[in-house]
């Protein structure tokens, strides 16, 4: 029997994750979350119903929720919503796509969503809230914490840790064993070959 889930942020990448949780068949998509100029229109057939002020008394009629506004340069938003929903008791669930690969021996926290055709390997632990986006590699043992995105078809290699908040554009490459600090933004199609911070562009990547 699929549960329901509600949906926060109605924005472009809320159509991806719509997908994916349609391609799962484990939930049932009541409604989506989304500022209050938005409320009656719809996203994919799935109608915008609340504002994000209204996250504290939905959660006492639908327990799941997915936050699906996007990141690209700051992880703020999607921090705040998933702290919201959590300190109202709900809960975000693991979503993974079918297509995806995801190691039996891998972790993935609370509200993490892999996508389409992701691989996730051995070993690799990824905290709260991140998002694995369509393509992306993740190897063995990488160690990601909370409210990261990681773009399509970048790939991190093995043992690579990237810190809280960072951003991974799409086709980045990280090297084996690199180092990523906290809130970090990795441009799209950058060659990280040493640890950083700040904002990572070129091949090989430097701090602009």
């Amino acid at each position: 029997m699929r549960e329901d889930i509600i949906l926060v942020g109605g924005g472009g990448h809320c159509h991806s994750v719509i997908d994916v949780i349609e391609s799962t068949g484990n939930y049932n998509i009541i409604g989506i979350v989304d500022q209050p100029s938005t409320i009656g229109q719809s996203v994919l057939g799935y109608p915008v119903l609340w504002e994000d002020s209204q996250i504290p008394e939905l959660t006492k009629k639908c327990k799941n929720f997915a936050i699906t506004v996007g990141q690209i340069k700051s992880a703020v938003l999607r921090t705040d919503l998933f702290n919201r929903v959590k300190a109202a008791g709900g809960c975000c669930p693991v979503i993974v796509s079918p297509t995806a690969c995801v190691s039996s021996h891998a972790i993935l926290g609370e509200g993490t969503m892999v996508m389409h055709r992701a691989f996730v390997n051995a070993a690799a632990e990824i905290q709260m809230n991140c998002i694995i986006n369509t393509g992306a590699i993740i190897e063995h043992e990488v160690r990601i914490a909370s409210h990261v995105h990681v773009s399509t078809n970048a790939v991190v290699n093995g043992a690579a840790q990237i810190k809280e908040g960072t951003f991974i554009g799409s086709g980045a490459i990280l090297k084996q064993g690199v180092k990523i600090d906290r809130n970090t933004i990795v441009g799209a199609g950058s060659v990280v070959i040493n640890d950083g911070n700040g904002v990572l562009v070129g091949n090989p990547a430097k701090n602009i």
